[in-house]
């Protein structure tokens, strides 16, 4: 059985750089619906070597409910899709998802500016935690994130930790703890202790 996610027309919009074919009108049970077109695709060679839509999206827009299948990790021949989504538009009004958004949604969201993380590796700094956050605030402030620099700030001066102050630290600049998850405090860093110590 297929997993099938509901998800908006914004979601669709932050979509920039996949593909996927939707299918507009799509009233009923969703699973019957993705069960037939991967039937309907399998019969017409256009699934191939056992491939099957396991993951589709499910959404509304102008009082029509509507499929998205996602070409990721699916096994299919896009020329024969392509023909046998023109000689059915007129059951299921097929089109790409790149057609879709642009044309039906008004585009892509675009990423802001000022919502991008500087990036910072932290080994090439000096180890003392207020350098640090310096080099951070001014690469910030540098990028249009004066507020969020000043957020970060307030954050650090009141952690109790030089392990928890990195960890802030990497929620607003890109650095090499951006991707891991914050220690408890029973599990902090020693390293630097001392500038936290009461």
């Amino acid at each position: 059985m297929a997993e099938i996610q509901q998800i908006t027309t914004d979601d669709l919009r932050r979509m920039d750089g996949q593909e996927g074919l939707i299918l507009q009108g799509c009233g009923g049970n969703p699973q019957e619906w993705v069960d037939g077109i991967n039937g309907l695709l399998t019969e017409a060679g256009i699934l191939l070597d056992s491939s099957r839509f396991e993951s589709v999206f499910v959404f509304q827009h102008q009082e029509l409910t509507n499929l998205l299948f996602p070409f990721d990790g699916v096994k299919l021949d896009v020329g024969k899709l392509a023909m046998w989504r023109l000689q059915t538009y007129g059951q299921f009004v097929g089109t790409w998802l790149s057609d879709y958004v642009p044309n039906q949604l008004g585009g892509y969201h675009l990423e802001d500016p000022k919502q991008r993380k500087p990036s910072m590796r932290l080994e090439d700094q000096d180890g003392n935690i207020f350098s640090i956050l310096g080099r951070a605030s001014h690469l910030l402030k540098e990028a249009g994130q004066k507020d969020r620099a000043n957020e970060m700030f307030r954050r650090v001066t009141s952690s109790d930790s030089y392990a928890e102050a990195l960890h802030i630290i990497s929620e607003y600049v890109d650095t090499e703890l951006s991707s891991h998850t914050p220690p408890s405090k029973s599990h902090q860093k020693k390293k630097g202790r001392s500038a936290y110590e009461r």
